[in-house]
Formats: structure tokens, sequence, C-alpha cells
């Protein structure tokens, strides 16, 4: 899709917010409502619907009706949307001719208000040429679904992280100078691509300095993954600058030795068919590689810098357990794997003694509520029979007087009894924490006027 930036004259507030309310929309939509657009736009005087119209005529919104009434951003919308905001940061102030296009991005000029003129680079994965971003990039980690504007997004960021690192590393990379959503800003190189030079003043000075280029990223812990005459720029000085950094891995990707080799070999096959360099490699008595200056170097061969960028930076391959490694190794204490393996060994057991421990000590609160709960009623019953035996002692002599009187002893023995029931009871809620027994059904029966089962009973006890 062309970039006509002249539309950009003719959109208002208005268009922006309601631009603005599609893409926070589509952050956990496909297919963002009609309604749900309005809601986030909010406009003041309404007309939501109105702007959704005039978006749509100039192609900055897509209308889907399949499952339901929504809308979603186009790449030409998404382009507004990066170019509004980098204009009101005052990055540039006017957009020029396209100077580039490639499989997955666009690239023109841009202005600022000092005449310098700058590169902008929209990145536009999805096109038809190449749709094999999830297979071959990491855009996504673990992630299940995506868009292609969030993998725009993603690269966009990871190319201008890549590059800020590389400048200051003293590479020869252009000038990061500010990103926005899906569009790099970045300074213009004045060269032309390597596969449109024909003829070269000193071919084996610049071969050195490009295979150089990719040891010393090596030795930063990088791999370029698409370093070709495609993307190394050359200017009438022979001054190298490489471009393209999306797509960089770490040294500790599975796959870094292959990615190393194809790259070299890319080199050597250009200025082998280019500029008819030949190439060779001597073998000694022993099984290591002699490489002289001009022949290939090998990935192992290669020593990893202490501060390297791809721990930095994130780069793909580069997992938390070396990070962990590295930290370790900073800190003075390398361990082994087997060391790893018999530490998480030593923690499961002590995550199984510590919950064994738990058990026990449960265990012991219950025994140990239950002998609390033993203890008082024992103590209680102690004291009821003292009790008694009080009671026994100081009624003696009437009992001597009235030795035949066994209703009265019946009428006492039950009302003793009532009386231990009440202490054991008030015993065993103080030891259970204050909690009511819940009485039965009958007893709730017994508490009112009286049914004819509990006169009965009452009769029954009388005789």
């Amino acid at each position: 899709m062309k970039l006509d930036v002249n539309v950009l004259r003719y959109l208002s507030k208005d268009d922006f917010r309601v631009l603005t309310a599609v893409e926070m929309g589509m952050r956990n939509h496909e297919i963002v409502p009609s309604e749900l657009v309005e809601r986030i736009a909010s406009l003041k005087h309404g007309g939501t619907y109105k702007v959704l119209k005039n978006l749509l005529k100039y192609k900055l919104l897509h209308h889907d009706a399949s499952k339901y009434d929504g809308f979603r951003l186009t790449y030409l919308g998404y382009d507004f949307l990066a170019i509004k905001t980098l204009v009101n940061r005052g990055v540039f102030t006017g957009v020029g001719r396209q100077i580039g296009v490639g499989k997955e991005s666009d690239i023109f000029e841009v202005a600022q208000e000092d005449g310098t003129i700058l590169a902008m680079k929209l990145h536009r994965l999805g096109r038809t040429s190449f749709r094999a971003v999830k297979s071959k990039r990491d855009y996504l980690r673990h992630r299940s679904s995506f868009s292609w504007l969030y993998l725009s997004r993603l690269a966009a960021l990871k190319e201008f992280a890549f590059m800020k690192a590389l400048e200051e590393h003293d590479f020869p990379v252009p000038k990061a100078i500010d990103c926005n959503r899906h569009c790099v800003i970045m300074s213009l190189v004045q060269g032309y691509p390597m596969v449109q030079v024909k003829q070269l003043q000193n071919p084996e000075t610049i071969f050195e300095k490009i295979i150089g280029i990719v040891v010393r990223l090596a030795e930063h812990g990088l791999i370029h993954c698409d370093f070709n005459e495609f993307n190394i720029m050359i200017d009438d000085e022979e001054k190298i600058t490489m471009i393209d950094f999306p797509q960089m891995v770490s040294v500790s990707h599975r796959n870094a030795q292959m990615y190393f080799d194809r790259d070299i070999e890319c080199i050597f096959k250009f200025f082998r068919k280019r500029f008819n360099m030949s190439f060779h490699e001597d073998k000694g008595e022993s099984e290591e590689t002699e490489v002289d200056e001009n022949s290939r170097p090998s990935f192992f061969d290669i020593t990893k810098d202490a501060n390297a960028l791809d721990r930095d930076l994130e780069a793909s391959g580069f997992t938390r357990k070396e990070q962990t490694d590295l930290d370790k190794f900073i800190e003075g204490g390398v361990e082994k794997s087997e060391d790893s393996d018999e530490d998480e060994e030593s923690d499961d057991e002590e995550q199984t003694c510590e919950s064994n421990e738990e058990g026990n000590l449960n265990e012991l609160k219950s025994l140990q509520l239950q002998d609390e709960e033993q203890k008082i009623s024992d103590g209680v019953e102690a004291e009821v029979e003292l009790n008694n035996t009080e009671n026994g002692e100081s009624n003696g002599d009437g009992d001597e007087d009235e030795v035949g009187d066994n209703e009265e002893e019946e009428e006492k023995d039950a009302e003793l009894e009532k009386n231990l029931g009440k202490v054991r009871r008030r015993a065993m809620t103080a030891a259970r924490g204050r909690r009511k027994s819940q009485s039965s059904r009958n007893t709730y029966k017994d508490k009112g006027r009286g049914s004819q089962n509990s006169k009965i009973h009452n009769n029954m006890s009388g005789f």
C-alpha cells in the first residue's frame, strides 16, 4: 500500500482520536467492535461513525462484518499514527521520496527543520513474500496469538536497540535517532549497497574489513544472520556500513554455528564471483586447521568478550540459565551441572522435610488439645467428687436419721448428674475455643411448651 502523506493534511484531531481508539482496542481484539471504538474514543459531540466512514475512505481502517460489525487498523493507518507522533516530538517535519523496498520494510527520506535528511524505516511484516516470521524469528517468544502490526512493532524495537548498542561500541552502523511503533528513524547512509558495486580499488582490504566485522560481532556475542551484499553499504571512499538488524541472535543460540558459517560463506561467495578472488585453507599434520590471512575463520576459534552485548540486549538464544551462570561466573563461583542437580535434589529433600515437620506440628497441636480437654474434664470430675463427698459428710447425720428415704437420694443423684454434665460441657467448649454444641431436634422440642411424649416422660419419672 503506497504511503501518501498528503492525506495527513485532511485529518482532524477526531480522526486521530478514533484511530488511537481502534489501536487500543486491537490489544485484545482482532476486530474491534464499533461500540467499543465509540466508547474508547468518547468524542464530545458524538459523530464516531461519521469519522469511521471518513477513515475508511482513505483506507486507514478496514471494516469486517463477518462475525460482528468491527474495524481493524491497516498498515497505512499505523503509519499515520507513528508519523504524527514523531512530528509532534519534533524529530522531523516532512516526508520525502521512497528510497528502498524490502521483503519486510519500506524506507523513506524525512527532513528535519534545519534541512538535515534522515532515513525512516517502516516495518511491514506479513507481506506475501515473507510470511514465515513466526517460525523463523523469535519476536513472539512464548506467545501463541499475534497480529502483523504487533510483530512489526517488536521488530522495530529490536532493531532500534541493536543499532543503539552497536553504535556505542564503535561498529559501522547508522545512528539511531528515535523509534515509535513500527517506525525507526536513523541517519541516512551516503552510499550504495554492495550488490550494486561492480568494481573496487582495494577489494582485498574491503574483504578483510567485512570479515573482521563478522568476527568482531561474534566476539561481542552477536551474529547478524543476514550478512550479505544486500545489507552492506559502501560509499565513494569505500567506507563500510552494515544495516538490517532485527534478526540478530546470540552466539549461545542452538544454530549459532550455522548462522555464522552462512554469513561467512555469503561474503566469500560474493567476492569470489564479483571480484574473482581466490581463497584457500592449509591443513597441517595436526587435526586443527591452520588459517592464513585469506582463509575463512572458524566459529570455535572465537572467544566471547566478557562485556557481551547478547546479555544486555536479550538476543535470541541467550536464556535465563545462561544469565544465572554468567552472574555466578562474575561473582567468582561457576558450578557444574552435577552440582546444580544435587542442589535441586537437596531442595526437594528440604521441601519434603519441611512438609513432614509441618504435619508433625499439626499432629502435636491436636494431641495437646486432646490432653488439655482430658485434663480439664478430669479436674472437673475431681471437683464434683470432692463436692459430693463434702455433701455426703455434712448430711451424714440426716442420712442416719432418714435411712428409708430413697426418693430424696435419687433426686440428689439426678441433680449431681445434671451439674456434672453442665460443668463438662463448659469445659469442652472452653477447650475447643468456645464452640457451641448443636442441639438436636428432640432437645429443641423439649424446650417448648412440651409435646405429648415429653409429658408422658415427665409422668413416668415422677412415679
